[in-house]
């Protein structure tokens, strides 16, 4: 874009993004950052333009009138109106892939990993659990401005999405549908009964007539009866007996209910609005088999529910932080049934929650979905934020490790991880340059993972923040040095993916 000589000094001395740069009609918009973490939109237009009206901020004037204003929620809004790339949509059954951002400044680093990526892999920057905003402290609509403001600094116009993750109740709808999101994460774990697998049968039977039969549109008759064919899936035979659909039944017939429920009210509040759905049940104590994971799509599907994705609960463990623990046959095995699956009763994506650092099953996930795959990344944006901080200011660091330690068993209890205390290094005398290697040490990597609500909202007796603000202010003085470690990161996660992406078709 040609700029005029005044234009672009004026866009020099307030630290403009230059890829934010935007010319619309007789407006030019830009997001600049005069000092570091003090982000501003600023906006050029003819003198006395009552476009500028719309937005709040201060104007002065001259040849041209600038408007320097806040990033809230209403200039956020405002520009979506009038910048139409700014607006998220749905993606379909694209190849895609979700970066959560518990700080809110990660999204440039995730949109060059996945420009320098290449393939057709569809974005979602705003992601993150109504559980992780309970810990960080923000909001819905917090969390889908950040991402949108990450977009527009970067220039992005090639469509994103915002998902409202892990979903559990009406309420939680509500909040993500009045903030603009287009992605919603039902998550009914709480109403998977994980007794099932093992549960002596006559019990289990109890437990099969007790089902909530009038929210399923159902009877244990007509079910018993829908099944009694076999199920083909791609030269598969799976046929179910009296024993396994009943299991299945108990294990996901609440939580299927659950969905419905969540899915009409989602239809309802949302009608005339894009929108699509993915359904989770991988926070769950057992493996999904094949059996049930055919039980839940046909269930779901007979009670009108859509969905784009899906994520099992797969075999092996998918701890936060690190690489895949399991053997790597089985999972392959297993995987390739559920894609299948996928393909035959949808089609829809395979999601993989809990997805960051899974390095050794990526190339598996890619091959056997044939790209109808969805990668859910979340806590380890933060970790890289936190590798930041060390190499930056290691003394910071190593007092948010300390801390960690200190919080690390009250604040696992919610994840499902394995690191233990005893194994993770001791923060006492470590000196500088090894403090940066606490992000690639199994133990400490996931308790630093699994505190960040705790560090990012501790306080002392003033009242003042412990380590937030230390660390704001490490990666607003150094933004380039946090984006090229998100974008060397997320590289490793999106290659192999990129290799086997497909673009969703319109």
């Amino acid at each position: 874009m040609q700029l005029s000589d005044r234009t672009h000094q004026i866009f020099t001395e307030l630290r403009v993004y230059p890829s934010s740069v935007t010319q619309q009609g007789e407006l030019t918009y830009a997001l600049a950052e005069p000092k570091p973490g003090q982000r501003q939109l600023v906006i050029l237009a003819p003198p006395a333009s009552r476009l500028l009206e719309q937005f709040v901020g201060e104007a002065s004037g001259g040849a041209q009138t600038m408007l320097v204003g806040p990033l809230d929620s209403h200039n956020a809004r405002t520009l979506r109106s009038e910048l139409s790339w700014l607006n998220p949509a749905t993606l379909g059954l694209g190849t895609s892939a979700g970066f959560g951002d518990r700080l809110g400044i990660a999204t440039p680093g995730h949109l060059r990993a996945l420009r320098e990526a290449g393939g057709h892999i569809a974005p979602i920057p705003a992601q993150q659990s109504i559980r992780e905003m309970t810990r960080t402290g923000r909001s819905p609509q917090q969390v889908f401005d950040d991402a949108m403001w990450g977009v527009f600094a970067e220039g992005w116009r090639a469509g994103f999405a915002a998902d409202a993750d892990h979903l559990k109740s009406i309420d939680d709808i509500d909040r993500c549908v009045a903030a603009g999101y287009t992605f919603y994460t039902f998550d009914p774990g709480e109403h998977v009964d994980n007794t099932a697998d093992t549960a002596p049968v006559a019990a289990l039977h109890q437990k099969f007539e007790a089902l909530p039969w009038a929210a399923l549109e159902d009877s244990p008759e007509d079910l018993l009866a829908r099944y009694l064919a076999p199920q083909y899936v791609e030269g598969r035979v799976l046929q179910f007996d009296g024993e396994t659909l009943v299991r299945a039944s108990v294990k996901y017939g609440r939580a299927i209910a659950h969905v419905a429920r969540l899915y009409r009210h989602l239809a309802t509040v949302s009608s005339g609005r894009a929108w699509e759905v993915e359904i989770s049940v991988d926070e769950t104590e057992t493996p999904t088999t094949p059996a049930e994971h055919v039980y839940l799509a046909t269930e779901l599907r007979r009670l009108g529910v859509q969905w784009v994705s899906l994520a099992p609960r797969y075999v092996g463990r998918f701890e936060k932080g690190v690489d895949y623990i399991g053997d790597l046959a089985a999972f392959t095995a297993d995987f390739a049934i559920h894609a299948a699956i996928a393909r035959t009763f949808g089609p829809y994506k395979l999601s993989l929650h809990s997805g960051s650092d899974k390095f050794s099953i990526y190339e598996i996930a890619a091959r056997e979905t044939r790209g109808l795959v969805h990668l859910k990344t979340a806590g380890t944006s933060y970790l890289e934020a936190l590798r930041t901080v060390a190499q930056v200011q290691p003394d910071l660091l190593r007092d948010i490790y300390a801390f960690s330690l200190e919080r690390y068993e009250m604040d696992r209890s919610s994840y499902h991880v394995s690191a233990e205390l005893d194994r993770a290094p001791s923060p006492a005398g470590m000196p500088d340059r090894a403090v940066p290697m606490l992000l690639d040490q199994f133990d400490a990597r996931q308790i630093l993972h699994v505190t960040f609500g705790s560090v990012l909202t501790a306080q002392d007796s003033s009242g003042r923040s412990l380590f937030y603000d230390g660390m704001m202010e490490v990666l607003h003085s150094h933004p380039e040095a946090y984006a090229a470690n998100l974008k060397s990161h997320f590289l490793r996660h999106l290659r192999l993916f990129a290799a086997y992406s497909k673009q969703a078709k319109e």
